[in-house]
């Protein structure tokens, strides 16, 4: 059964506001991601994916849907799903996956981290089998889907992984290499890092010798400021989103911290986290979401939307 928010008006001592313009729903780049684990509260969805959220897109790191019961009075058909191919491995079967999905799934993302250690949520693939996949599964899926290049760390490491990755689609189609649609992108760390990392993929895929057609966009579907309080994180946040909304080449981004302090692990710490640990909205939450302007404030206590 699906959940609806009460049409309540909480008033509590303590309360934080902050807001920030609401863009319009077409407009928006917002995203969020969903994982389901022992530690999940569904029901915090319920904020995320309302009616008033900016949020019209969201991902779970493969390509499986989210649950149809997260999505409040009836909003799933605005928000769109983006797959993701994460690994080679289960290749084939989580391409026959895709065939599950409805039309309103028009993008795709794929190899998660390529760079990074399997330990650390990467999937610790070569360049040279990656781009072999590349160009044998993942480009006939261009008839369906906006495909993107695999997601590297924010690293200078994850650059040299995306240049050998390139150099080796070359070199098995010399006409074509691996074509893409957008770029995903992934930072955790300051803003003034990922203005420069930002930066440095979109000289290197649109005005340098890469091949790419120019005017790729990206996506940085993980962002956040790990091992730091929430005062900083937040004014952190405050800083990127406003950039990453003027920045005409990114096109959508979200923010990692969709969990409740307690569910933090020890390297992302729960300063970054969009929730408080009964449930309402963290002031990073109430901010991600539009502010007092688009509906939504951050309580002590559990959050109610205005309105709603």
């Amino acid at each position: 059964m699906k959940r609806k928010l009460s049409n309540t008006a909480a008033t509590v001592m303590g309360m934080l506001v902050f807001g920030v313009l609401a863009k319009d729903e077409a407009s928006s780049k917002r995203g969020t991601s969903y994982t389901s684990n022992s530690d999940s509260h569904d029901q915090d969805y319920d904020i995320l994916l309302s009616s008033k959220s900016p949020v019209n897109w969201y991902f779970t790191w493969s390509p499986v849907q989210a649950p149809s019961n997260i999505f409040p009075n009836d909003t799933k058909s605005r928000i769109e799903f983006v797959p993701a191919l994460p690994s080679t491995d289960n290749l084939d079967d989580n391409i026959k996956a895709l065939d599950q999905l409805p039309d309103s799934s028009k993008h795709l993302l794929t190899f998660n981290e390529p760079d990074g250690t399997t330990d650390s949520g990467g999937s610790s693939i070569s360049p040279d089998d990656a781009a072999k996949a590349y160009i044998e599964k993942i480009v006939p899926l261009r008839d369906r889907f906006q495909i993107s290049h695999p997601s590297v760390t924010g690293s200078s490491r994850g650059l040299d992984w995306l240049k050998d990755f390139n150099s080796s689609c070359w070199d098995i189609d010399s006409d074509n290499g691996c074509p893409t649609d957008f770029v995903t992108a992934h930072w955790y760390g300051d803003f003034a890092g990922l203005s420069s990392w930002l930066e440095q993929l979109s000289n290197w895929y649109n005005q340098s010798g890469s091949g790419i057609e120019n005017g790729v966009k990206i996506w940085l579907n993980e962002l956040g400021l790990p091992q730091a309080d929430q005062d900083t994180t937040f004014a952190m946040m405050n800083q990127t989103l406003p950039y990453l909304d003027r920045l005409d080449y990114v096109e959508k981004y979200a923010w990692f911290g969709v969990f409740r302090p307690k569910e933090a692990n020890e390297w992302t710490g729960d300063g970054l986290a969009l929730f408080q640990s009964d449930g309402g909205l963290s002031k990073l939450g109430a901010y991600y979401l539009g502010g007092e302007g688009n509906g939504f404030e951050a309580f002590y206590h559990r959050l109610w939307l205005y309105g709603s």
